[in-house]
């Protein structure tokens, strides 16, 4: 009889009051864990299926949260007719922000869960306990919006132990109403790491170019005006890269504007794109790692 891995797993699922985005984050010893655990549709709901998942339950959940049952009995629903609810680990947030989770008896230790307001933290063979209290702590008590409290979460999840079978995968999933590409569809956010042996740094690294491409969520105090030092800065970046032949030390001549671009566009950043003498961090911070300055 063939066996199937049942991914040990630790999630969080949320909605964002302020601006109704639901979500998951979520990081397993399992390969691509993102095409698994991780549902949500804008403005019905968002479920994390996990342990010996039952892969159904996140379009028939959102089918059941779509139809007007609120998370609590959506749940009910799911569980029901199901013999292996005592292997499934499930959490679900509805577009009310009302929160449910199950963790069956048979879900290998530890495992277990923590409800809050908007959010469900859920996990199964954990280091211990702790990984669940302090996603929750560090989802509660962290600035900015869902994304930012997402990862804040998963990576208390890991300080305190994570998963005790190790790392491999993790995923984020972020939903809004035409927040996809060119508002196509709800993707707000879908950043992926299938196999690493540090999938939260991966996903981490990867969801920045992602920010940087698509989103518009930098803060303001983060742009910074091109001049002085910081001007020569960047031209030696370009400069390093190929994207200019000289350094203007007085001043950030035209040519220097237009190699920024240049490599602005190259890198898909035209989202971040300014003509006001001003430069975001993030992309500063992307130029620089690229022409290796410190």
């Amino acid at each position: 009889m063939l066996k199937i891995s049942h991914p040990s797993t630790f999630s969080v699922v949320a909605r964002d009051p302020s601006s109704g985005d639901l979500g998951i984050i979520v990081q397993s010893k399992f390969p691509a864990v993102g095409s698994v655990v991780p549902w949500a549709r804008a403005e019905i709901g968002a479920i994390a299926t996990q342990a010996w998942a039952n892969v159904s339950y996140g379009p028939r959940g959102l089918n059941l949260l779509k139809s007007g049952l609120n998370a609590n009995d959506t749940m009910k629903s799911l569980l029901k007719d199901d013999e292996g609810r005592e292997h499934r680990q499930v959490g679900i947030v509805d577009p009310k922000g009302h929160a449910v989770a199950h963790t069956g008896k048979e879900c290998m230790e530890w495992a277990g869960h923590l409800v809050g307001d908007g959010y469900t933290c859920q996990g199964n063979i954990l280091a211990s306990e702790a990984v669940v209290a302090n996603m929750a702590d560090a989802y509660e008590n962290t600035d900015g919006d869902l994304i930012d409290h997402l990862f804040a979460a998963l990576n208390a999840g890991q300080g305190a132990g994570g998963d005790r079978r190790g790392m491999q995968s993790a995923a984020i999933l972020v939903v809004r109403e035409g927040g996809g590409y060119e508002g196509g569809n709800d993707r707000y956010v879908d950043v992926r790491v299938d196999e690493h042996p540090r999938p939260i740094e991966e996903l981490e690294r990867i969801f920045k170019i992602y920010d940087m491409t698509l989103l518009n969520r930098e803060d303001p105090s983060r742009l910074r005006k091109i001049e002085g030092k910081f001007s020569i800065k960047i031209q030696k970046a370009l400069l390093t890269l190929g994207y200019l032949d000289s350094v203007d030390e007085s001043d950030f001549p035209k040519k220097a504007a237009s190699a920024l671009t240049e490599w602005t566009n190259t890198n898909n950043f035209e989202n971040k794109a300014r003509n006001d003498g001003t430069i975001w961090q993030s992309v500063v911070d992307h130029l620089f790692r690229d022409a290796g300055i410190e």
